[in-house]
């Protein structure tokens, strides 16, 4: 079993940055802390390293991993455009919980799967992931788990699933404390299908830690639940 580095040790923590970052730009897996759930990272630019986090997790090609950037201005660079009624939503709500699908930026060189065209993007929170995200450029994450189970919350519940597919695991302590677990909605991020914007309307396609109605107080009433 590959170590869990204990990021509240400063050791630990240097250790284990180091090595995340040798593994992302070897094409290797990392697991890493958000602020929702635990993440399964690789190289976004790295196609045979995205096909390596889909075949850890048992997805398909159907199934693009999102994609984590450090912020709005990788956002831009990623996306063809970001439509006005976006913005409201990634002021409010970014870094944080809300993940974003946009037409992507046809230009890029990458393989993320089927995506027909599009990207789904978030800056997370986590001052490990954003620190991390300056060293290796966006990151494809998914949540550390296998298909059809439940979301790591710890470094320990990833590395029982996931195992030796992984190179290096860091432990940020429990994810996802800072957002109120609503009955009824996944631990993960809220996901908001942008590509209709230009057309006045948002439709949320995954109901997580950002609640319908805080979306639609910001983004107002073109929304499609």
């Amino acid at each position: 079993m590959p170590t869990i580095y204990d990021c509240s040790v400063d050791a630990d923590l240097l250790t284990g940055m180091r090595l995340a970052r040798q593994a992302i730009s070897r094409g290797e897996l990392v697991v890493l802390p958000t602020d929702t759930v635990y993440g399964l990272a690789a190289d976004a630019f790295d196609a045979a390293a995205v096909q390596r986090l889909l075949d850890a997790k048992g997805r398909t090609r159907q199934s693009p991993p999102p994609v984590l950037v450090k912020g709005p201005e990788t956002l831009a660079a990623l996306a063809e455009s970001v439509p006005s009624l976006v913005q409201p939503l990634i002021d409010e709500f970014w870094p944080g919980g809300l993940t974003v699908i946009l037409r992507a930026q046809p230009s890029l060189m990458w393989d993320l799967g089927e995506t027909r065209g599009t990207v789904a993007l978030r800056q997370p929170s986590n001052h490990l992931v954003l620190e991390l995200l300056e060293e290796t450029g966006p990151l494809a994450v998914s949540s550390a788990n296998l298909t059809g189970k439940p979301a790591a919350t710890t470094a320990a519940q990833a590395a029982q699933m996931l195992g030796e597919a992984v190179s290096v695991y860091l432990d940020g302590g429990e994810a996802g404390t800072a957002y109120e677990q609503r009955p009824g909605a996944n631990s993960g991020s809220t996901i908001v299908d942008a590509t209709g914007a230009d057309d006045g309307v948002l439709r949320i396609v995954r109901h997580g830690v950002i609640s319908d109605d805080d979306i639609r107080r910001v983004a107002g009433s073109d929304v499609v639940v």
